[in-house]
């Protein structure tokens, strides 16, 4: 199964749900039993999370025989109304025994209510041997461990066609400024816009952008001002981040440089985020900004390969070798202590299970335990290698881990207001507006 079916919902959703801006979609799951046991002398545990239609049913397919060896039913159900009926059920007494949260953010603020349960031993065992300590990280709460995480993307990928760099005599750069020369390069020698991009995405629209921005924060200015760019230490308003903002403007706003395929600057915002991986296959356009997900969204047949139709590199840092990059995933918590549920997250943050869901196509993990072979996609194949290299520096999407009013508020309508000419000092303003205590 192809990204494309997951990730058309859960991109945007999932940073909807930070805003507590729901789309419409399946009711809450029932009420829990706890774990306990049934008529037929099986537990049972329940799973709630933002993952629907084939890609829920492919969820439930990587756990189905290990469920069944171990005697445990496991009820599962999607909502893209997550982070609403969550809040509602767990204040009501009546939440799922697990929830797959798609937010370091959200699954932090359930912890600090004392919604959630600390990780069992054997959770935070597989989670320090299996995750980097970034990951651990966003599964930790005041000290403590409370969950592992789950599956996981890498943004920042260039897509292009290898068979067009090799005409144009170009080379993948090493670094930002030989980003900046190729740009100019394909430009010289294709007379077009080398650079296509769509922020369009229905209530969501603008957060393709907010990706852009993100990965030039990290490269640029590094982690430590990310981390402090994402609880506002550092403002949007801070010259660090204008810089950030302009480096991405070097492309996205210049009319020599975008869109391609598409139209003038302002057709970035009426152009889908998948649409332009059509443009990229027919040649129209020669580069797009993009995570792994992007992959399912080529026409059928496209060959995506390193000498195939397509291919895709990680955006380069300020010095050849940077290995900073930013993604998303989801982290596990639980509100029930039973048995059956903690053989459930043992299992979830295992090895075992991460081989077992990859294998089926479609996703990726940053658990070091995970045979990149078994991902069927050869750009998740190259998204798992980054995720577990120890040297790679890993942020999760900076506007999942702001609070909703700025993350999916603001610094969204900020990118369509910037590409629309809004003035760069004027969005930074206006997108720090979005914070609570501003």
């Amino acid at each position: 199964m192809a990204l494309s079916q997951r990730y058309r919902r859960l991109a945007p959703v999932a940073l909807l749900g930070a805003a507590g801006m729901a789309l419409a979609g399946c009711g809450a799951p029932g009420g829990s039993d706890g774990g306990g046991g049934d008529e037929g002398g099986s537990s049972t545990v329940t799973i709630y999370g933002t993952i629907v239609d084939s890609e829920a049913e492919l969820l439930q397919e990587s756990w189905a025989g290990w469920a069944e060896e171990n005697d445990i039913e496991i009820k599962y159900e999607g909502s893209q109304d997550f982070e609403t009926q969550l809040g509602t059920r767990a204040q009501g007494g009546n939440p799922p025994d697990i929830a797959i949260f798609p937010q370091p953010g959200l699954f932090a603020d359930f912890a600090a209510r004392d919604f959630l349960k600390p990780a069992p031993e054997k959770v935070e065992s597989n989670a320090n041997e299996y995750w980097t300590e970034d990951w651990v990280n966003y599964g930790t709460y005041d000290g403590t461990f409370y969950g592992a995480p789950l599956m996981a993307n890498v943004k920042g990928w260039i897509w292009y066609s290898p068979a067009k760099f090799t005409e144009w005599g170009v080379e993948v750069p090493a670094t930002l400024d030989e980003m900046t020369a190729l740009t100019e390069s394909i430009q010289a020698a294709t007379g077009t816009p080398a650079w296509c991009a769509g922020f369009e995405s229905g209530t969501a629209t603008g957060w393709p952008g907010t990706d852009w921005i993100e990965d030039y924060v990290l490269r640029q200015a590094g982690p430590e001002v990310y981390d402090q760019w994402v609880t506002n230490e550092v403002a949007f308003t801070d010259p660090q981040i204008k810089t950030a903002f302009d480096s991405v403007g070097a492309v996205l706003l210049d009319p020599a440089n975008v869109n391609a395929g598409f139209g003038d600057v302002r057709s970035i915002n009426s152009t889908a985020f998948g649409d332009v991986a059509p443009a990229l296959a027919s040649g129209e356009c020669a580069l797009t900004h993009q995570a792994s997900f992007l992959s399912g969204f080529f026409p059928e047949g496209t060959t995506i390969a390193e000498d195939g139709d397509i291919w895709a590199f990680m955006l380069p840092g300020e010095s050849a070798g940077d290995s900073a990059v930013t993604g998303a995933g989801e982290i596990v918590g639980a509100f029930s202590d039973s048995e059956a549920t903690q053989k459930v997250l043992a299992y979830l943050s295992s090895p075992e299970w991460a081989n077992s869901r990859v294998s089926l196509g479609g996703v990726t993990s940053a658990n070091n335990g995970l045979d990149p072979a078994n991902a069927q996609d050869p750009i998740l194949q190259e998204t798992i290698k980054i995720l577990q290299d120890p040297e790679t520096t890993f942020r999760f999407d900076a506007s999942d881990l702001m609070p909703g009013a700025v993350g999916a508020g603001t610094f969204w309508k900020g990118m369509v207001a910037w590409v629309n000419g809004t003035s760069t000092d004027e969005v930074l303003e206006q997108i720090e507006t979005g914070w609570p205590d501003s």
